[in-house]
């Protein structure tokens, strides 16, 4: 008797301790998570604030500051033991709640991509940041003088002798040769970090840490190639009628600087009507602050934190920076009076209220975007609008007759943004997927052999100079830039939703968002509160009712 009562209490022990398991485990990893969070959380917003420096100063001491911080925080994620420790909980499935399982995937990935030998990734940092550093202290030359950025923009929309073109565009190549050595090198050390983590290359491993697929990328690319090929190609024979009747030549004369900016991804402005004139001398910051508080996102704080204006050593172009994650949310621009700064500010903006509209009972770890191309689709979804005859009659106090006017080729300009950016994309995405695969390889060919294919652009007779390293993509966002063209596919999917859902209407015409607290209020409960508590594409669906589709930007910009 007292043998089968011994036997009763260890079997009975037995199981309540491996039906405790689960629970044990699950607690252990919340744990885990609080303490991480406690190491992680002031370091990261040090690094936030070192980077920020760093680009509205230009100088040096801030760089390394910046550069110290951020090898800090990827030591934490490169340590070994924690990884093992993560790994653990991830094959046990024990972790059982969604929103602790989605943290321990979260935190899975980010050890994942980091677990690099200390001295390989501290060779990483200090190469990235040298190699930023020169980009934003770099000004081309033209004759031997200094020129900024948006100078060089300025002489490539409004010159019209050929010779004087070239010579901006040429200085806006030349921080290329500069860095193009470095960038080499440094795809190189990636490369060889991903290869020892078990990836084929770094771009194969970035795809996968970010939750896609190589294939299904391929497959997108590959259909949109296809869709706006014809597409493209008219409307781009008749772009460069206009171009080249503008500087006084044939079309077959065309070069890469008669275009209006020097790769090629913005919509050259030559039908008939300059939106830039619409524009001038107007409160860039204020209209995008009015719009914004009237769909009901305000956005004061941030700019009332942001850097807007150029000036000497200063980051030369645009983003936005989420400090905190607690509502510190910022923006660089260099903001002039004209559409496109009109664009990038309502760009950054969107960014901005992804970050700062976040649900603050959100854990920490899931407190951003669902995926890059989300907060790219938001920030998009916004940015189309300053050229929405709708929106700039509204929020520029346009008459009817303005508003005619702009009708007449705002629809052939939006067509031809959304286009020839798609192209611009695919030149992007399939280079770094060759230039991670073969770094060897002579990438100066292979660039013009993109750019001929994709934009339908002459590489210039004889040239051979690292032209694809003045993209400073290759360096602060590498193997990013897909989720741009994603970001593009996500915004017309949230459009149609708004237009014919939340807004109930039979077509988007003269829709503008001007006033649309609804259309607020649906991406501030779908999109942005959610952050990254599921995976993008369950976020897209449950926000749209669909899956990411390219259906409703083909209908939109290529139908």
């Amino acid at each position: 008797m007292k043998t089968l009562l011994i036997l009763f209490i260890t079997l009975t022990a037995g199981i309540l301790i491996w039906g405790c398991a689960p629970r044990a485990k699950q607690n252990n990893f919340e744990g885990y998570i609080t303490s991480h969070v406690e190491k992680v959380k002031p370091l990261a917003k040090e690094q936030s604030l070192a980077g920020w420096d760093a680009a509205t100063t230009g100088k040096s001491e801030d760089y390394e500051r910046a550069s110290k911080t951020t090898l800090k925080i990827r030591r934490i994620y490169s340590n070994p033991a924690e990884f093992a420790l993560l790994k653990n909980f991830k094959e046990s499935g024990q972790v059982k709640d969604p929103l602790t399982a989605r943290q321990l995937d979260v935190l899975y990935r980010s050890y994942l991509e980091n677990q690099i030998e200390p001295d390989m990734l501290k060779e990483i940092v200090d190469l990235s940041t040298e190699i930023e550093e020169k980009f934003s202290t770099s000004r081309g030359t033209i004759r031997g003088e200094k020129v900024t950025d948006n100078e060089i923009k300025e002489i490539l929309k409004t010159q019209t002798n050929s010779d004087e073109r070239k010579l901006a565009w040429t200085a806006s190549k030349q921080v290329g040769a500069a860095v193009a050595e470095d960038i080499i090198r440094l795809v190189k050390l990636r490369n060889q970090a991903a290869k020892n983590l078990g990836f084929e290359n770094y771009h194969t491993m970035t795809l996968a840490i970010g939750e896609q697929d190589v294939n299904e990328l391929d497959k997108i690319f590959a259909e949109l190639y296809e869709l706006t090929n014809a597409p493209f190609a008219a409307l781009k024979a008749d772009l460069d009628q206009k171009l080249a009747a503008n500087c006084g030549i044939e079309a077959s004369e065309l070069m890469p600087w008669h275009y209006h900016d020097p790769f090629f991804q913005e919509t050259p402005m030559v039908y008939e009507l300059d939106l830039d004139v619409y524009y001038k001398n107007k409160d860039i910051k204020k209209l995008a602050a009015n719009f914004y508080a009237g769909i009901g996102l305000n956005v004061e704080s941030v700019l009332a934190k942001s850097d807007l204006y150029e000036r000497e050593g200063k980051n030369p172009h645009a983003f936005c920076t989420d400090i905190d994650r607690e509502g510190d949310v910022r923006i660089l621009c260099n903001i002039k009076s004209n559409e496109s700064w009109m664009e990038t500010t309502l760009h950054e903006l969107g960014h901005a209220v992804y970050d700062k509209y976040h649900d603050p009972e959100v854990p920490y770890l899931l407190r951003e975007p669902a995926h890059a191309f989300t907060t790219e689709a938001v920030a998009m979804f916004f940015g189309r609008l300053s050229r929405n005859p709708a929106w700039m009659q509204q929020m520029l106090d346009l008459s009817d007759e303005q508003r005619r006017q702009i009708e007449k080729v705002s629809g052939k300009y939006m067509q031809l943004k959304q286009l020839i950016f798609a192209r611009w994309a695919m030149v992007m995405y399939n280079f770094e997927k060759q230039l991670y695969a073969v770094p060897d390889q002579d990438l100066n060919s292979l660039w013009w052999d993109m750019v001929e294919k994709y934009q339908l652009i002459r590489r210039p007779e004889g040239r051979d100079t690292p032209d694809w390293a003045a993209k400073i993509h290759f360096t602060i966002a590498p193997c990013y830039y897909h989720n741009y063209m994603l970001g593009e596919l996500l915004a017309s999917q949230l459009h149609n939703h708004l237009v014919h859902k939340v807004l109930k209407l039979e077509s988007d015409k003269n829709v503008s968002y001007v006033s649309q607290k609804k259309a607020g209020d649906f991406l501030r409960k779908k999109v942005l509160e959610v952050g990254d508590v599921y995976h993008w594409n369950t976020m897209i669906k449950q926000a749209t009712g669909e899956q990411l589709t390219p259906k409703y930007f083909v209908s939109q910009f290529v139908n």
